[in-house]
């Protein structure tokens, strides 16, 4: 062999290690950018994913986020309603401390009367906008370096209160509307989303629009929160996942009845509306075109992913959508349905990562929790009510603290004004109507169906001192008798919601299910392309 063989062989072998070492570094320096994709669902309940209930709904990429991250069993959102919940997600901070203790836009005070329900209390004042005062979470990562990019659902004010006010670089879609305004098929009717295509479904339209933010900033640190507007009323879907779930509910055997009435309204028991079930359908093929994208991109390992609620699914109120039993009540609710929510988190370079966890979490601790995640400097001036949970994805303990909800306000799905405090196994609630207490022992009684507060009355001023302690610490607004409260008025108005309200459901619910179904004509003939 040559002397001239010999080193052009170096040479190639050289060049060769070379390659492979920038390939190796640029792999490194390319991880050292940790993303976060926060996936937010819009009223979607605790079992209306097939990874716990797979009679009926159909889910496989969030049941994904789910098998490859942590559960969190008894994760909860801020508020039994959206737009406290979602404040409370980016503040760190439960409801009573940022002051929107109910969806923007509900009556409260003596204007709540307009709403002809004849309650014994007019519900508490709240802000109708996000205070500037606060260091929001995409602030916080900004001041890390991150690029932050909001697609979907806002809710959380009027124009001067929208995401771009609130430390988003990039809005797409988010305004004052709690809804999808013009339906979940173009057009849109949304200021912050130009209409391309007539049919164009809404949900796989914001999953694009989250995608090529990504590709974008493939270079960059991102934080890609995707806010859907489903699985929100009103409720659309295709004929071809009509008919598919149309199919399952007659499978699956359709009951006589499917409502049982609630203190103000009727609430479903069953889970067979095929219009909703293919609503959820598309919500999830949303998730899997932005999941694909992400791994197309090769960002899925130097990427966090979140996926979460902001309050229970709807069984009474709204649309009427869905069940969440076993869990008692939905959206609304004091009870465990209007609150618990699926809560799933993955971090790809955490190593053994746990698969689930019982530890009761809450939507303000997302704030401490990415913060800690991504090795930035947490503020716990801002998310003073949060914690983070990377010792609990890391199969660590943390101290044990109360959870605390606070409603003092009806809503529109009959839940009561009512204060909330958990901790450990046991859950109070205090209601303003009558100032009674309830307690139950979530560990041995996750249904709600046992009230345990004669049994337990040192547990029950323990946890009503905390709950107010904490109430009046940070100046929560309270509901007030209405001094012209008609009982007699209240009582034919439940009447009537009690036989004219429960036939009409019923026979709604029948309807959809019917061979010639015929739904409103601008969704019908929609288009779900996925590209």
């Amino acid at each position: 062999m040559t002397i001239q063989k010999i080193v052009l062989g170096f040479s190639v072998i050289s060049c060769l290690l070379a390659c492979d070492n920038a390939k190796k570094k640029s792999k490194v320096e390319k991880k050292e950018h940790k993303n976060i994709l926060f996936i937010l669902a819009d009223d979607y309940g605790y079992n209306d994913l097939s990874y716990r209930n797979n009679t009926f709904y159909e889910t496989p990429n969030i049941d994904q986020i789910a098998k490859e991250g942590t559960v969190f069993n008894d994760g909860y959102a801020a508020c039994q309603v959206c737009s406290p919940s979602r404040a409370s997600i980016l503040t760190g901070t439960f409801p009573a401390r940022h002051g929107i203790t109910d969806w923007i836009g509900a009556r409260s005070g003596e204007k709540w009367r307009e709403k002809k329900r004849f309650s014994k209390l007019l519900p508490a004042e709240y802000e109708h906008s996000l205070k500037k005062e606060f260091i929001t979470l995409p602030e916080a990562l900004k001041e890390e370096g991150y690029t932050t990019f909001f697609a979907g659902k806002w809710h959380l004010g009027e124009k001067g209160s929208w995401p771009e006010d609130h430390g988003f670089d990039i809005n797409v879609g988010g305004y004052d509307a709690g809804g999808p305004k013009g339906g979940y098929y173009a057009p849109f009717k949304n200021p912050n989303l130009e209409n391309h295509e007539d049919g164009e479904n809404l949900s796989m339209r914001l999953a694009n629009e989250t995608v090529s933010f990504m590709k974008q900033n493939k270079d960059k640190q991102f934080y890609a929160y995707l806010s859907f507007y489903a699985v929100h009323g009103a409720i659309e879907t295709t004929q071809e996942k009509w008919a598919k779930y149309r199919k399952k509910a007659i499978d699956n055997g359709i009951e006589e009845t499917a409502y049982r009435m609630g203190k103000f309204l009727p609430i479903r028991q069953t889970q067979d509306n095929p219009i909703y079930a293919g609503l959820v359908e598309t919500m999830d093929d949303a998730v899997g075109v932005v999941l694909k994208g992400l791994k197309d991109l090769g960002l899925d390992e130097n990427t966090i992913v979140v996926f979460t609620s902001d309050n229970g699914g709807v069984s009474a109120g709204d649309s009427f959508s869905t069940s969440n039993l076993p869990l008692r009540g939905g959206k609304g609710y004091q009870y465990e349905g209007g609150i618990r929510e699926p809560y799933f988190v993955k971090v790809p370079w955490i190593k053994n990562q746990i698969k689930e966890t019982n530890v009761p979490v809450s939507g303000v601790d997302f704030y401490p929790t990415l913060l800690d995640l991504v090795g930035a400097k947490l503020k716990p001036n801002e998310h003073q009510d949060g914690v983070s949970l990377k010792p609990v994805l890391e199969g660590k303990e943390i101290a044990n603290r109360p959870l605390v909800w606070h409603y003092p306000h009806y809503g529109n799905q009959g839940g009561e004004p009512s204060s909330i405090i958990r901790l450990g196994d046991w859950k109070l609630i205090h209601y303003y109507e009558d100032g009674r207490n309830e307690l139950f022992n979530l560990v041995t009684d996750t249904e709600e169906q046992y009230e345990v507060s004669k049994e337990h009355p040192e547990v029950v001023t323990t946890l009503n001192k905390q709950l107010f302690d904490y109430l009046n610490s940070v100046n929560a607004n309270f509901p007030e008798q209405d001094p012209i409260y008609d009982a007699q008025k209240e009582k034919i108005h439940l009447e009537k919601i009690a036989t004219k309200k429960l036939q009409s459901l019923e026979k709604q619910r029948l309807q959809f299910l019917k061979e010639d179904f015929k739904p409103n004509a601008d969704w019908w003939g929609s288009k779900q392309t996925k590209d």
